[in-house]
């Protein structure tokens, strides 16, 4: 299982695409919502719980002082991924630093700003190595893409 915790109800749109991809791959999943600085208490409550429930991975999606990837890791020795939010002040830079600047022991994998649809599909490669049906659902989805870049080239070369 996989467990999605957002910052804001306003991360919701960006974290649907991580949703979908779990979706997609039929993993489980749990979407919360809750602050690494306005209930942190709470949000300690529900890692230690999402453990006890199964969770292998957590994703973490957080903007401006996008402290929520490493306040759940803190917590866990499972892996995070972080997704950094764009913000309007700094475009989400903000967010990227916050996440990537983790000190030394508690790490957080980091996908590019508003990287939810790869934040997804890490968590399913992730927990394809112990899941040769998950692994096998990768390398089709793969060839997917393969095969719709080489479709889309074939149809720019006619109508060019």
């Amino acid at each position: 299982m996989v467990s999605i915790i957002m910052g804001s109800k306003s991360d919701l749109e960006t974290v649907k695409k991580s949703v979908d991809i779990l979706k997609y791959f039929g993993v489980k999943y749990e979407v919360k919502i809750l602050s690494a600085h306005r209930t942190p208490e709470q949000t300690k409550e529900y890692v230690k719980g999402a453990e006890k429930r199964g969770t292998k991975i957590f994703i973490g999606a957080a903007g401006k002082a996008a402290h929520l990837a490493g306040v759940i890791a803190s917590y866990t020795t499972m892996p995070v991924i972080g997704i950094p939010i764009k913000t309007s002040d700094l475009g989400g830079m903000d967010s990227l630093l916050s996440m990537v600047q983790m000190p030394s022991g508690i790490p957080v994998a980091t996908v590019a700003i508003n990287g939810s649809e790869n934040a997804g599909i890490l968590a399913v490669q992730m927990l394809s190595i112990n899941d040769e049906n998950l692994s096998k659902k990768l390398l089709e989805h793969r060839e997917k893409q393969v095969q719709k870049i080489l479709s889309d080239d074939e149809e720019l070369q006619k109508n060019i």
